[in-house]
Formats: C-alpha cells, structure tokens, sequence
C-alpha cells in the first residue's frame, strides 16, 4: 500500500486525475512492493528479467482531484504454480476511503535475453507469496511454452 498526493501533472483538463495516471499510479506501487521485498528496480536488470503486461483494465467508480490523499493497494487475483503468470488488482481509494478506480492487470515475466516468458526467481515467487488474495483469485495457467 502506498499513500499519495495527486499533483500538478496528475489531472486532465477537467481537473481531475487524468487515466493513463492512475496505472501510473499502479506501477509504482509495483515496484515499491518489490523493492520492499528485497528486489529493488536494478535487480531485475541484474537478473536479466522483467515484467510486462499483456492487458490492463482501468476502471473509473469516483473522481479524484489536484492536492486529494489517495492511498493505492496491490492484491494478488491470480497466479500460476511456477509463478509465470499473473494478475494484479490495484485499488486506488480516496481519503474518505471511497473506491476512486481499479487497474486489474494480466502479465508474466520475460528474459530479456532470451525474450520470452520465463519462470521468476524465488524471491519474486516469495513476494507474491505475501500478498492478500482476492475474492476472485484464480489459479492461472502457466506462460511457459513446454
């Protein structure tokens, strides 16, 4: 979880928080889960690996504005047994603790020397491991091509 303030250059010309932010919003606290974990940005590339994303969804339930508190949660709605693949719901919810949107997000893991999907190392594995599930967790299938 991670607190915010929406800023300057987070709101569209109706003022509110503009929608390609929100999964700004999103990836950062992705990355701040990991390094909070025990693998910091640099690992990855120190690992030769790295997320990417297949399909993100964005939905929009109450409007967030410039100087609003907003708090974005990260839950795990599904994973594969070799951690392959994933999807991650983040919740970003208002001061009042009103649902403001939710970025559901389908990806696995890609070598970045081999370039194709690749089964993560334990620590990512482990990671994932500590994260609330869902109500709608779903075991998925694994990316990796046998």
């Amino acid at each position: 979880e991670r607190k915010l303030i929406v800023g300057w250059r987070d709101v569209d010309p109706n003022g509110h928080v503009a929608n390609m932010v929100y999964l700004e919003y999103a990836v950062d606290t992705r990355i701040a889960f990991f390094a909070s974990n025990g693998f910091p940005p640099m690992s990855f590339l120190k690992h030769g690996f790295g997320p990417v994303i297949k399909t993100d969804t964005t939905e929009y339930f109450r409007e967030a504005v410039m100087l609003e508190e907003l708090r974005v949660t990260m839950e795990n709605g599904g994973f594969s047994d070799d951690g392959s693949r994933f999807r991650v719901i983040n919740n970003i919810y208002k001061a009042d603790g009103g649902l403001a949107a939710r970025v559901t997000s389908i990806g696995g893991w890609l070598g970045l020397k081999e370039r194709k999907l690749i089964e993560p190392p334990d620590e990512i594995k482990n990671a994932w491991a500590q994260l609330s599930r869902t109500e709608d967790f779903e075991e998925l299938r694994s990316s990796i091509r046998k």
